[in-house]
């Protein structure tokens, strides 16, 4: 659960920190479409020096990075079995009996596995340098075209903010409650399977009280303050592209049009 870095925001002045939160998102859209055009590992080189790069320039802490892409290590592990064993074609690696592993397999699974991650590193590498208050007033800017349409964007905004900011209050409430739980004598760690979900509902029933106590809270906090959505709505600070912005969408399409005109 220590693990969980998303919806964290760690402040800092490096030139990720500085970007307008607009610039941000349209970059992030437009990396993980350049990502999922990679067609060779020659491209995944290309994209991940350039993350390497913004991560270097973001001067965020990498032990605290690189703990936030332990949960997703089982999801990697998952996805490369399941290629290993049940993607087929060319050279046969490795048998036992009916089961084979063949090079068709190692070769999507290892592509599919560095695409997962560099798609996991650059949003966190968004999430930890914007906060949430931009984060949201990105959003909706960037849906303030789809009003016409009947598309509340400031609403959608908020309860993406909403969302972002409960992650890590959450996840430090179920450690509070699992260690008041084992302190009782709930044991979370030994048995099989199905005994183990079984122990799950004394550390899931309180914390889906405490979330919907927390939930009734803040609607009252937002009521007593007069919240009524974004209808005519202003904003204390108002957001304003400079050079820096320009510089760093440039740079992101600049990227992007190279792996499209290489075909990497």
């Amino acid at each position: 659960m220590r693990s969980i870095t998303l919806g964290h925001y760690l402040p800092g002045n490096s030139l990720l920190h500085r970007l307008d939160p607009r610039v941000k998102l349209v970059s992030l859209l437009i990396m993980i479409v350049a990502l999922f055009m990679v067609k060779t590992f020659l491209g995944f080189i290309l994209f991940g020096s350039f993350v390497f790069f913004i991560f270097v320039s973001s001067r965020l802490p990498w032990r605290y990075f690189l703990r936030g892409l332990r949960p997703v290590l089982y999801i990697v592990l998952f996805t490369l079995i399941l290629h290993f064993l049940f993607t087929k074609g060319g050279q046969v690696y490795w048998r036992l009996g009916p089961v084979t592993i063949e090079e068709a397999g190692v070769f999507l699974g290892t592509f599919m596995t560095l695409r997962l991650i560099l798609l996991v590193i650059t949003t966190l590498l968004i999430t930890l340098t914007t906060s949430p208050i931009s984060f949201a007033d990105g959003i909706e800017f960037l849906l303030r075209p789809f009003r016409r349409l009947g598309v509340p964007g400031h609403e959608i905004a908020m309860m993406m903010t909403i969302a972002l900011r409960f992650i890590p209050t959450l996840m430090e409430e179920s450690d509070k409650i699992r260690k008041a739980q084992m302190a009782r004598g709930a044991d979370f760690e030994t048995g099989n399977i199905l005994r183990r979900a079984g122990n799950l509902v004394p550390l899931l029933v309180p914390l889906f009280v405490s979330a919907f106590r927390r939930a009734d809270e803040l609607a009252i906090a937002m009521e007593a303050r007069c919240y009524r959505g974004g209808e005519n709505r202003t904003k204390m600070r108002k957001l304003y592209t400079q050079r820096l912005d320009y510089f760093g969408i440039l740079t992101v399409t600049g990227l992007i049009i190279i792996i499209i005109v290489t075909g990497v």
